[in-house]
């Protein structure tokens, strides 16, 4: 059996690499997927307490979470369509404004 800290140390990295990748991209989509793997760590972090503990309501708590990004990841898509078609970008630091000029 695979002790929990195993899990926890995967889950850690997953979250740090996507919290780099928020801080560090200027790409829309590269930060949706950064938050993507945050999201992710969270999830494993929540099952392998879960695990740890014998208990099922951790399973449905990351359950519940990944029907969060897959709901964030169509909205964060919808906003980078409409982004796109008015900016002609995908850069995070031409985003201030969705309105035409």
């Amino acid at each position: 059996m695979i002790p929990t800290g195993h899990f926890l140390v995967v889950a850690a990295l997953l979250f740090a690499i996507g919290a780099a990748g928020v801080i560090v991209r200027r790409n829309v989509l590269m930060i949706l997927m950064s938050i993507e793997l945050m999201l992710s760590g969270g999830s494993l972090t929540l099952i392998a307490f879960a695990r740890h503990h014998g208990d099922v309501g951790g399973h449905g708590l990351a359950f519940l979470v990944v029907a969060v990004a897959a709901a964030e990841a169509a909205i964060g898509l919808a906003i980078i369509v409409a982004l796109f078609r008015t900016r002609r970008t995908a850069n995070a630091d031409d985003a201030n404004l969705l309105r035409d000029e």
